[in-house]
Order: C-alpha cells, then structure tokens, then sequence
C-alpha cells in the first residue's frame, strides 16, 4: 500500500476497515530519522507535563489544607465517640497532630462539618462541567495554546484569592473554587486539540501519557509540600504559592509553544515535514460545523464516555477525601497524612508514562492492533484497580495495608492513561479537542457527586462508612472495564474522515 499525498497512516481504506492492517514501513522509518529526544514536539510534551501538574496543584491544594483550615477541636469533639472505639489514636499521632494542626498565629480556622468540606471539594467540578466542550471545540477551531494557558493563568489568579474568600464565608469559597473549575475546564480539550496537530500516530500514546501524566506528577508533589507549608506557613500560603506557580508557568508557556508545527519559529524543517505528512488532512483544524447527531450517536463515543465517568469516580474520590480518610480514620498527623495520600499518585504517574511507551512499542512492531491495545490497557486500568479497592475495604484500621493496597491501586490505573483516555484521537483525529470536551464533560459529573457522596456516607467518621465508600468505587470502576472491552474501538468512525479521503476512498 502507497502512502498518498496528504494523507496520514492512519486515514487510508485499510484501516478504517480494519485496523490490523500493517502500519507503514516508511513511517516506522521516518521517526528513526526524526528522534524524539529535543525535539520540539517533545518539548512541548515537556511544558504540558508541567503544565498539568499544576494544574492539579491547584486542584488538590485545598483537600489536604482542608484539615488545617477546619477546627479540629471543634470535629472531634462531635466525632470521638465514632472513631475512638474503632481506630485509636497512637500516643506519637495524638501528640503530633496536636502540633502539625496548629496553625501560626493570627491564621483563621472555620467549623465546617463533613457534609460542608464536601460541597467545598466537589465545588470546583461545578465550573469544570461547563467549559469542557466548548473549550474543545475552540480549541479544534483555533488551536489550543490559549485556552490552555489562558485556562491555567485564569485559575492560579483565582487561587490567590483563596484565602480571602474562606474569610468572607463558605458561600463565596465555594463560587471561588467553581470559577477556578471554569476556568480549568478548557486545559484538557485543548491539549487533545494541540495533540491531533502535533502528535505523529505512531507517537501518540507516549507523547500524551507523558504530557498527562503532569496530573498524576502535580499531585504527588503538590500532597506533601501542602502539608509542609500548612505546618510551617500556614494554610494560606498554599494558595499563594500555587497561584505564584501557576502564573509563573504561563509565562514560559506563552513565549515558547505555537498551535501547530506550520507557525512555530524555531521547529526544524525534517521535524515539521514529519510531522504534518504523517498526520496528513486529519491535522488540519475543522471547520465550524461539527458533526453532533453523529456523535451523539456514536457507540465508540459512548465506549470511551461510560468507562471515564466509572474511572473517574474512584480518581476522584481519592483525589479529594483520602486525606480525610487517613486524618479520620487512620489518624496520620497531617504531615504524614498529606506524604502517604500522595504515593498512589507516584505509582501512577509512574506507570502512566509506561503504559505510554509499551503501547507504542506495541504497535510500532505490529504486534497488536490500535483497538486490541486500547482494550487491554483500559482493561487492567480500571478492573484490577477495582480488586485492590476492595481489598482497601477489609483493611480495618490498618494503615500500611491501606496505604499498599491504595498505591497499588493507582498504579495499575495508570494503564488506562494509553486505554480509553487517549481513545478519542484514534476515533476522530480532528475533532479529538470537541471528543475530549464531551467526554470530559461527563467524566466530570463523578467530580461533582463523589466528594458529595463519600461526605454523607462517612459522616460518622467510621471505618464502615469507608469501607462503603472504596467497595461503591470498586463496582463502579469495573462496570466500567467491561463495557469498555465490549463495545470499545480503536478504528476512525466515517462521520470524522475528511472530505478528501472520502473522495479517495471511493476512487479507491
């Protein structure tokens, strides 16, 4: 088979009909010649990483400030005869967290109850569901280096007045922290949308597990520094020091990175020809039109819908209540607490990378198809997190148990990162930004209702209570797993070929 003019290894007849067909030798040839390593779509890979992780700094912050923010004498006196009986509290924990929950003086603590921390932490999602798809159709529109950081600008300003606004009242922290969401929104679609125009397909996997994989990174580190800075600092100066960073990014951002590789000044001619022959048409923007009733219709689309909504319940509700969990149950003092909630988030961010490196290498050999390597990592990605979930449930009040079976968890989700959370550029290229929005969009409802939720269910701080909590994310995250590996693919629908393959295919 000949590589046509403008048009991309994974736009011909072939593959669109079946997507075992050998991947082109030629290509295979070219990204030799091409190395990735400095190359300036691995620099943008780079900025993206950085990009997300404080993103997710900024989203994470206040679930381990939270336990400084709130009065502690004020929770436990109304909790301790929930808790005591089961889980007691060591000696050197009592007398740590006597000291790590002091704040320096003159700090403000707040009497929120868990019904309130949980509106507070599930707030943000409340801003991020509206700006998803709009954000990725922009962005596939216009390309996406604004929205992305404009959107991470947008949010490390509002942070800043984070402090201000817990002052004024729980109301307005709570509109703060869904405008920081709205703002947020548009990051994801945008980096898909940037991706679809930078991303060769045999690269795919690993350039944007790396670039996500910022998130997982961004929590590992942003867990513990909170925790460090709320002990030393006070818990305003988590704020101030993530908006600092987050404006501090967008700096280099806007100065080093361009949408796509026809307009960016310092790119290499090879590296430029490379990259925009390989993704041939399906690197071009769309037009305004986007074809919605296809999509809504779309069963592939609805595969990689259903399965990050159930994904996302269990990342969401460890992302904002573990540290609750190890402070009311485990009762690690809050420099421990903040230290252990982000180790499942090294563990993933570890083997997110991976996953992205083994599905290309995957595919680059021929050994598997593009939907059969989807399946598969999606599949350990979210069912055998799912076992280790329910194993955190028997637990008790076992903190190193807890802790292991929490971080193997999350590592094994890191697989899903080269699954169904890049499937959307492999179904529909060009619109990939608007997939990514859409898809977002409801993988963002479990960020709303999950904070919610675990807050009614663990309102007596009980080991019970928990034990629901991880067995409801178990279920949920391996429903998703099945319905992914029965109705998921890997194959470019019709609605999202171009004119111009269309026309080739029936020459064809």
């Amino acid at each position: 088979m000949v590589l046509q003019e403008g048009y991309s290894i994974n736009s011909t007849v072939d593959d669109q009909d079946c997507d075992t067909a050998p991947l082109l030798e030629k290509e295979i040839e070219k990204i030799k010649a091409h190395p990735k390593c400095c190359s300036v779509r691995c620099n943008l890979a780079a900025m993206m990483f950085f990009g997300f992780a404080v993103v997710y700094g900024l989203r994470v912050n206040l679930s381990v400030a939270m336990v400084a923010m709130v009065n502690g004498t004020l929770n436990q006196s109304s909790s301790n005869s929930n808790i005591s009986n089961e889980c007691p509290v060591p000696t050197h924990t009592l007398d740590n967290n006597s000291q790590s929950s002091e704040q320096p003086e003159g700090i403000p603590r707040y009497s929120w109850d868990s019904e309130t921390q949980g509106m507070l932490l599930g707030a943000f999602f409340f801003g991020y569901l509206f700006t998803q798809i709009p954000g990725g159709y922009l962005s596939g529109r216009f390309g996406g280096s604004l929205f992305l950081g404009g959107g991470v600008l947008g949010t490390a300003v509002l942070t800043l007045l984070t402090p201000l606004s817990a002052q004024l009242g729980a109301k307005w922290l709570f509109a703060l922290r869904a405008l920081e969401g709205f703002g947020e929104g548009v990051t994801f679609p945008a980096m898909m949308a940037m991706w679809a125009r930078w991303a060769p397909p045999l690269e795919r996997a690993r350039l944007m597990t790396f670039s996500s994989a910022g998130s997982s990174f961004g929590a590992f580190v942003a867990l513990p520094l909170t925790g460090l800075i709320c002990h030393s600092l006070g818990w305003p100066a988590v704020f101030y020091s993530c908006g600092g960073a987050g404006c501090l990014w967008a700096v280099f951002w806007f100065i080093l990175v361009s949408d796509e590789p026809r307009t960016h000044p310092r790119i290499s001619d090879g590296e430029k020809d490379y990259i925009i022959n390989s993704l041939g048409s399906q690197g071009k923007p769309h037009g305004w039109s986007v074809p919605v009733l296809s999509m809504l219709f779309s069963v592939p689309l609805w595969a990689i819908i259903i399965p990050q909504m159930c994904s996302n319940w269990s990342y969401y509700t460890l992302l904002t209540s573990l540290p609750t969990y190890m402070d009311t149950v485990l009762h690690f003092d809050l420099q421990q607490n903040s230290f252990l909630s982000a180790l499942p988030y090294l563990a993933g961010w570890l083997f997110s990378v991976g996953s992205g490196v083994l599905a290309d290498n995957l595919l680059e050999r021929e050994l598997l198809s593009v939907t059969a390597v989807r399946k598969i990592f999606t599949f350990i990605g979210l069912f055998l997190p799912a076992v280790f979930l329910v194993a955190v449930g028997f637990t008790g009040c076992s903190g190193v148990l807890a802790v292991t079976f929490l971080t193997l968890s999350s590592a094994l989700g890191g697989f899903s990162a080269a699954g169904v959370y890049i499937n959307q550029i492999d179904i529909a290229p060009r619109y990939a930004g608007t997939l990514l929005g859409i898809t977002n969009t409801f993988g963002t409802i479990p960020g709303v209702l999950a904070p919610i939720v675990v807050g009614y269910m663990t309102r007596d701080h009980s080991v019970t209570g928990w034990r629901h909590v991880f067995w409801l994310s178990a279920g949920v995250s391996a429903f998703g797993a099945i319905f992914y590996v029965i109705f998921g693919t890997g194959k470019i629908q019709s609605w999202a070929r171009t004119d111009e393959e269309s026309d080739t295919d029936i020459h064809t």
